[in-house]
């Protein structure tokens, strides 16, 4: 039997993947925000096995203790975002600032339109992703479930897209498995589940239902254990892509015997 892995359209590479010509061997994107020390949040992300971390430029000071923070995970290939911006304006202002002090041009968008539920205001959003992709950047936006919104976005020039698995830092998982999967399956872009991963099993089932990875912060940092769970999920998408691309078998309503019929004792 045949056990190669089929790369996906926008691949590269055994099981790489590719974000704005930048090959990527890890499908984990691990956020910073929430640790308790900063030592669990090295250590963290080491067990990870990321090669993107992502922190707020509103929440991290780029002097004194975010400072801090970007020197120790030297290294690692870093992707400000957005996070708490409500309008376009402010998300491109904060996006500038973001490349002039991290010399980067990467950029993950997020433009919030409800402070309750933080659903990303997507009007706002896609004039931002319109902006910030003709000035050069490399635009990852954190957008709901939505086929139409991510093919808008994609359309725009986005290097990615990033729909929420469901509510920032709810720990529900998947709430839209259908959604997701269209989604994944339309895209020519990577497809980063953002949002909602609570445990092991919700990242596994982001990847079976064939994202490229998955960014995820709350999840880690929150855990009894960060550094544990950090490897649990570095563990959960490997497993999710490999099953993934191994192709499940059909769901049936009947039961179907594993093993033959034929030769039974007493037949």
């Amino acid at each position: 039997m045949d056990h190669t892995i089929t790369p996906l359209r926008h691949e590269t590479g055994t099981d790489s993947f590719t974000v704005a010509g930048v090959s990527l061997s890890s499908r984990l994107f691990i956020g910073t925000a929430g640790y308790p020390t900063q030592a669990i949040l090295r250590d963290a992300v080491e067990a990870s096995g990321a090669e993107v971390v992502t922190a707020s430029i509103r929440r991290v000071s780029l002097q004194g203790h975010g400072s801090d923070t970007v020197s120790m995970l030297k290294g690692k290939r870093f992707l400000p975002n957005t996070a708490g911006c409500e309008t376009a304006r402010d998300a491109i202002m904060t996006a500038e600032l973001a490349r002039e002090a991290l010399d980067t041009n990467w950029i993950k968008v997020e433009v919030i339109g409800d402070r309750e539920t933080l659903y990303p205001d997507v009007a706002e959003l896609i004039e931002a992703c319109r902006h910030l992709v003709d000035d050069g950047f490399v635009v990852l936006p954190y957008c709901n479930d939505d086929p139409i919104v991510c093919q808008r976005l994609e359309d725009l020039g986005c290097a990615a897209v990033m729909p929420m698995g469901s509510l920032i830092g709810s720990g529900m998982g998947v709430a839209n498995p259908a959604n997701l999967a269209l989604i994944c399956r339309r895209a020519t872009v990577p497809v980063v589940v953002d949002a909602g991963i609570g445990t092991a099993s919700d990242a596994v089932i982001a990847m079976e239902l064939g994202a490229s990875a998955c960014l995820i912060n709350t999840a880690v940092a929150k855990a009894d254990d960060p550094v544990r769970m950090a490897r649990a999920m570095r563990r959960a998408v490997e497993a999710g892509r490999d099953a993934h691309c191994a192709g499940r078998i059909p769901r049936r309503g009947r039961a179907e015997p594993s093993s033959p019929q034929l030769g039974l004792v007493g037949s």
